[in-house]
């Protein structure tokens, strides 16, 4: 009976008795682990929301004078923009009027016939006549070929678009099949022009176009339009419509009209005189 009594008086075991009583003597019987927790995540919580709060007003301070600057810098640029229009526009007229005065001067020098021929082949005089029109242009998906595969080069990324030196080919295969006059998207060409690249942009005489490339060539009509396709030129581009998705159509036409070039200026060479030739 001693046992089953000192079970029921001491129905705790003695070494939970002396932990618990070692814990309250500790101060350790505070707040439960799960409350300090909550309180915890509540002050990042304040204090997450203090710095944002924080940063939305400064920027609600800055936003006028972000705006104010953007504004500035927004008529900045309209400015210069007036300017730079203004500026091509009196290039432009510059050149129309040094073309016609050389024009004139052609005119005046040398006999009839020659005077228009020299005129003509310099591109210093409108022509017109029968040719052939042909559009160049990029692949509907200018960053993958016709075949679904970026299209290679060795110089630089080829995205599908037409290129500076594929004009240059088209334009040298229609002088090499018969093509008397070219131009480019109304832009005449003359033994002084230059087909370059600015990025991807493509550059006749410095000034930029932007596709479809309109290509006219006075010379033949239909003889010059199948002397082409069958040369090189004529092939190269071909195998670029076909393997890389540049589009093209080539049409015949009665009569085209070419404007003059804007100006032909020789600074250097000299012509000879006849009597120095003889």
């Amino acid at each position: 009976m001693s046992l089953l009594t000192n079970v029921m008086d001491h129905s705790l075991d003695d070494g939970y008795a002396e932990a618990a009583a070692r814990k309250k003597a500790e101060g350790g019987g505070g707040m439960p682990k799960t409350l300090r927790a909550k309180l915890g995540l509540a002050a990042g919580l304040v204090l997450a929301a203090l710095v944002v709060t924080v940063g939305a007003a400064q920027a609600r301070v800055a936003a006028p004078v972000v705006a104010k600057e953007r504004e500035e810098l927004i008529d900045r640029i309209e400015g210069e923009t007036s300017a730079a229009d203004e500026l091509e526009k009196s290039v432009d007229e510059l050149r129309d009027e040094v073309g016609a005065r050389q024009r004139e001067a052609l005119e005046k020098s040398g006999a009839g016939d020659r005077a228009d021929l020299v005129g003509i082949l310099s591109g210093a005089v409108e022509v017109h006549g029968p040719g052939v029109k042909l559009v160049v242009n990029d692949a509907k998906d200018v960053g993958t070929g016709g075949d679904g595969q970026p299209r290679g080069t060795s110089g630089f990324s080829d995205t599908g678009r037409v290129r500076d030196r594929d004009m240059q080919r088209v334009v040298n295969g229609l002088w090499e099949s018969g093509a008397e006059a070219i131009s480019i998207n109304g832009q005449r060409l003359t033994a002084l022009s230059a087909i370059r690249a600015a990025g991807d942009a493509i550059l006749v005489d410095n000034r930029p176009l932007v596709p479809p490339y309109t290509v006219l060539a006075v010379g033949g009509g239909e003889r010059l339009s199948s002397t082409f396709q069958d040369s090189a030129d004529g092939l190269y581009l071909h195998a670029l419509q076909e393997n890389y998705g540049i589009r093209t159509a080539i049409s015949v036409a009665d009569d085209l009209r070419l404007p003059a070039a804007p100006s032909v200026i020789v600074r250097t060479a000299q012509p000879i005189s006849e009597k120095g030739t003889s």
